[in-house]
């Protein structure tokens, strides 16, 4: 599944656009590598996601489609959500 697809139906993020954009200005990350929107995304990747001044770090458990908003998080565990410092 693409990343900015998987942020979506997991509902890391709630449009498919944001997380498009985000991939576009270099803010998300695949076990270490800065991706493009249409990278696939599967399961036991560790994704990174830095929105604003925080970053927010998940392991991939499952990338089924979900229907329902309570089964959306069984797609993944979070490793770490951590605060930017602005300089």
């Amino acid at each position: 599944m693409r990343i900015d697809k998987y942020l979506k139906v997991s509902r890391i993020l709630k449009r498919r656009t944001v997380s498009k954009e985000l991939a576009d200005n270099d803010r998300i990350e695949i076990n270490g590598r800065i991706v493009k929107p249409s990278h696939e995304v599967k399961a036991g990747d560790t994704v990174a996601i830095t929105f604003g001044n925080r970053r927010l770090e998940i392991r991939v458990l499952s990338t089924e489609e979900v229907r329902k908003k309570q089964e959306a998080a069984s797609l993944y565990e979070i490793i770490s959500e951590t605060r930017i410092e602005q300089a």
